[in-house]
């Protein structure tokens, strides 16, 4: 009895191994396409602060390594970025058939969504968002201090509002999965609307500097992609258990 329950598991273990080297193959692959073209990513990356610094002011390396090293990380972070969709089929080919029919019609597109949404949320931070916060900081300067930001930091900086950016425009999947799991409903998110509209500007105003303009540039599309995802979450199927 226990080796029949055994053989199940260890087959699911070896097929989830099989799946998880395949995605940090997918990554190796697309960070060693990638590798020439380090430096222009990160000139690319720079550029909304490089277009506000003062022209006297650069930035600088203040690591011995930080020249290579820094490139390097942006490298392996873009490919990472972009080996998403392959990272997410796996999970999906791995869940499948454990699913029912009218689960998986529901998931897949899930996924998809999911994907569009957080590369739109880091798309919308590096055109809308960078910009602003990067001029009110280069701006904001006391008098005889030179603007200098070193490339690590910077990096760091950018990386960590992108992932903030892209969870935030992840909200209308989150509203749809807790209507759709039965943890709430439409009426009820519905009622907790003001506390939502609430939590969105602190999280605006953590995530940004303290100015009204890019607080309200994160708050807002909270607060419509919760509104986008109630609204999508009235056309879900009624889950059954068969």
């Amino acid at each position: 009895m226990e080796t029949s329950e055994q053989l199940p598991l260890m087959s699911h273990l070896l097929e989830l191994r099989d799946r998880l080297l395949r995605g940090v193959l997918a990554i190796l692959l697309v960070a060693v396409c990638l590798m020439p073209f380090s430096n222009d990513l990160y000139h690319f990356l720079s550029e909304p602060l490089l277009r506000h610094l003062p022209e006297t002011s650069t930035m600088i390396a203040t690591e011995v390594a930080s020249p290579f090293l820094t490139p390097f990380k942006l490298t392996l972070s873009t490919a990472i970025l972009l080996s998403i969709p392959v990272l997410l089929y796996q999970l999906w080919a791995f869940i499948a058939p454990g699913l029912y029919a009218s689960e998986r019609k529901f998931v897949f597109p899930l996924l998809f969504a999911s994907t569009a949404l957080f590369f739109l949320g880091i798309i919308f931070a590096y055109f809308v968002v960078f910009p602003l916060i990067f001029g009110f900081l280069t701006q904001a300067a006391p008098e005889g201090v030179a603007v200098m930001t070193d490339i690590s930091s910077y990096l760091d900086f950018v990386l960590k509002l992108f992932f903030a950016f892209g969870l935030a425009f992840e909200v209308p999947i989150a509203t749809i999965l807790l209507v759709w799991t039965g943890v709430s409903t439409i009426e009820s998110l519905a009622e907790k609307r003001p506390y939502i509209i609430v939590g969105a500007f602190v999280i605006g105003m953590l995530l940004t500097p303290p100015d009204v303009i890019s607080q309200t540039l994160l708050a807002l599309p909270v607060w419509l992609l919760f509104e986008l995802g109630l609204l999508c979450a009235r056309w879900l199927p009624k889950k059954t258990d068969s």
